[in-house]
């Protein structure tokens, strides 16, 4: 027995290795967290070392004191996780105070976490909150056709939502909050991470303006689901443009608020005016 065969291990490279074969993550490009639960940890523990140093977070969250995350490692390819993930991932240990963290397990070869972990921390605080704990999953990455849009689209959740609504039945079910949307910024830095915080207290997927997507859920399919979702939406999108032919119909907004309603989902009607 060995910790690669706990299914979660197996389950966070299986994410990565979907991404990637997506055609999402280029280079070392994209980055996935995940917030263990107290089963899980227990499970890993006994594959747990202690001799690695604290490091400073440079942001705190009570509510993530003493949690437990998987993250990929910066610098890493997310194609290599499945194939070798002691040396791509890591399982951090988060400190007492909420604002530093150790690496327990994990990045073999050396190395630290994703350089957007103070990022993934302070949208796992939010996401927790907005949740009541049930959120779990913080995943980025770069899917083309939702960066395309944001070439030619304003950069308003209303503009994005309606878009993304329109070009598919099922997206008004996915996600009826529609999607909050980051005019492009600096990326691991404290600006964006500010801003897609406020915006993860109504969304569950923010667009990165000339950069990507970042998305939250419950579980690794919830996530995965979503990120999924929203691309094939924008891709038929962009091939219906690709025509040059007009639009000449698509889903009224009645049908959008009558399609989250069928499945039990209250449509964020106020990005419809």
């Amino acid at each position: 027995m060995s910790i690669l065969d706990l299914e979660v291990i197996k389950k966070f490279a299986l994410t990565c290795n979907d991404g990637y074969e997506q055609g999402w993550h280029e280079g070392n490009g994209g980055n996935l967290s995940y917030r263990m639960t107290a089963e899980e940890v227990e499970a890993c523990k006994p594959y747990f070392t202690y001799d690695r140093p604290w490091v400073d977070l440079g942001v705190q969250a009570d509510n993530l004191k003493n949690e437990y995350f998987m993250v990929t490692g910066t610098g890493k390819f997310f194609q290599n996780v499945k194939r070798d993930p002691a040396a791509n991932m890591c399982i951090l240990e988060i400190n007492d105070a909420g604002d530093g963290y150790r690496i327990v397990w994990g990045l073999v070869n050396g190395g630290g976490p994703t350089s957007e972990f103070p990022t993934h921390f302070m949208n796992h605080s939010v996401r927790v909150a907005a949740t009541d704990g049930a959120c779990r999953v913080i995943y980025h990455a770069h899917p083309v056709n939702i960066i395309a849009l944001t070439f030619i689209l304003p950069l308003t959740s209303e503009a994005f939502s309606r878009v993304l609504w329109e070009s598919m039945t099922e997206c008004p079910i996915v996600f009826p909050n529609g999607v909050g949307v980051v005019e492009w910024m600096i990326p691991g830095g404290a600006e964006i991470a500010h801003k897609t915080c406020e915006l993860q207290k109504k969304y569950d997927a923010i667009v990165w303006a000339h950069h990507g997507l970042f998305v939250s859920g419950n579980t690794f399919d919830a996530a995965f689901g979503l990120m999924h979702t929203i691309e094939k939406s924008a891709e038929i999108y962009c091939k219906v443009l690709s025509t040059g032919r007009p639009i000449a119909q698509t889903i009224p907004d009645e049908g959008l608020i009558n399609a989250a309603t069928a499945y039990g989902k209250k449509l964020n009607a106020e990005l419809l005016k």
